[in-house]
């Protein structure tokens, strides 16, 4: 009797480990759970440890909605003394680990990078806009403004999840709200609106002579591979038409998914993909565009993570007042630009009022070349007149030369030059509207007449 239990057993530890192989082998196990304990692991860790928001609240807001029925099999840890997250299916396979660092925020280390725990850039301290209800009373219908405000908060199905809204006008705080747990000093997740900072980047380097964004031969991942790859420019990326295959659907099995929550070497893993169009042809949005168009420039801003931290604060965060931005980088230290950056909701609309400002700081100094508003506004053919160069177009809802970044959940912020406003919209939004639309029209309508006549 105890043989026969004992082939029974080995019989079902038998098809137990056949079941596991062939599950890892299939796009389930190879690219769906690695990429769902590779979210739970990297936004966990970057929720808590950057956004400096409560465990359960990130959870609930943004990850556990993500993961549909794979949620009940990843489980957890949040080694708050190491600052690390690991994440497992049933606490044994596919565990991945995300790990903090001062100034560099969360990276998922799988072993196979030059990852250096130990390095940290200092952050100056984040400053905050005062509420100016002088200007605000002086220029607004103040309670059409509150009304606008409040509505995008309005939530009747408990999925639209704003979490921050702040305007500005003139350069000044004229509004701001948040949800119920968050302040205005939580740094929050601009996932996309990251590639409208990465093409502010490409104009403060073309400004300054670093690079020329419509010259072959500048992107060094796609070097070596082809006529078409070495022909590719920093432009054609942040438009969106480098042709290559790294398709973004957002479900666990794209190309996009694998990049940002399995690779190592996220450049590498875009400038790999199969080429399916001359770059210059096709449009098609994709992250993968964007992190080449990164890791070229990044190259430019010093030797090593540490010098290219340092000076991507000295060259964009700090003279915008951006104290707070964190842009996350892989685990061989490129720049994670098509989504990893955060930073407070009042830093998000400093990088907006650059373009309010026609290219100057509030100081005066000029960052970005003063055609380069005309530049990420011209419509990429392709797109049907609705992407420019890394932001979106705003038709005719808005005034002339109006556009907005735009990120997954429902990031939105809005840069309308002609009206002097800021509208940020920040979120965890699934299934509906997020409102962003109708709270930026409502702004401009919240504005007292003499501010939208003619001069």
């Amino acid at each position: 009797m105890g043989r026969i239990f004992a082939w029974i057993g080995g019989g079902f530890a038998a098809v137990i480990v056949i079941a596991l192989i062939a599950l890892n082998v299939s796009p389930l196990g190879r690219i769906y759970l690695w990429a769902g304990t590779g979210l739970v692991a990297k936004q966990n860790c970057s929720l808590v440890f950057v956004s400096g928001m409560e465990e359960a609240q990130a959870n609930t807001l943004y990850i556990t909605p993500l993961l549909g029925d794979a949620a009940s099999l990843i489980q957890y840890e949040i080694n708050r003394e190491e600052r690390e997250v690991t994440a497992s299916v049933l606490g044994v396979f596919w565990r991945q680990r995300a790990v903090w660092r001062d100034g560099l925020g969360c990276t998922l280390v799988h072993g196979t990078g030059d990852f250096d725990p130990d390095l940290a850039i200092e952050n100056e301290a984040p400053v905050y806009f005062d509420l100016d209800t002088v200007h605000r009373d002086a220029n607004f219908d103040t309670g059409a403004l509150q009304a606008a405000v409040d509505a995008a908060f309005d939530d009747p199905n408990g999925t639209r999840n704003t979490l921050a809204v702040v305007v500005l006008h003139d350069g000044r705080l004229v509004a701001e709200r948040y949800a119920e747990g968050l302040t205005r000093e939580n740094r929050l997740h601009g996932w996309s609106m990251t590639k409208t900072a990465m093409v502010t980047l490409a104009g403060i380097l073309t400004e300054r002579g670093e690079i020329d964004a419509f010259e072959p031969g500048q992107v060094p991942a796609l070097q070596g591979r082809g006529e078409d790859a070495e022909a590719t420019t920093i432009d054609q990326l942040l438009r969106m038409t480098g042709g290559l295959a790294i398709a973004e659907i957002n479900n666990g099995f794209d190309p996009n998914s694998d990049m940002l929550m399995t690779e190592s070497d996220m450049a590498r893993f875009a400038a790999t993909r199969e080429r399916l169009h001359p770059p210059g042809e096709h449009w098609q949005y994709m992250s993968g565009n964007t992190i080449l168009a990164t890791h070229a420039m990044q190259q430019r801003l010093g030797d090593g993570l540490a010098e290219q931290a340092r000076a991507l604060r000295d060259l964009f965060f700090e003279p915008l007042g951006m104290h707070s931005a964190i842009l996350e980088p892989d685990e061989t230290g490129t720049f994670q630009g098509s989504s990893y950056l955060y930073a407070t909701p009042h830093d998000w609309a400093r990088m907006m009022q650059l373009y309010v400002d026609d290219g100057l700081t509030r100081s005066g100094q000029r960052l970005i070349p003063d055609w380069w508003d005309d530049y990420v506004t011209t419509p990429t053919p392709g797109s049907e007149g609705d992407y420019g160069s890394g932001v979106w177009l705003d038709g005719d809802y808005l005034p002339d030369g109006s556009f907005h970044a735009q990120g997954f959940q429902g990031q939105y912020g809005y840069a309308i030059p002609e009206r002097g406003l800021v509208v940020i919209r920040m979120g965890a939004t699934y299934w509906v509207s997020t409102g962003s639309r109708d709270l930026a029209v409502a702004v401009v309508a919240a504005m007292r007449p003499q501010e939208i006549s003619e001069d």
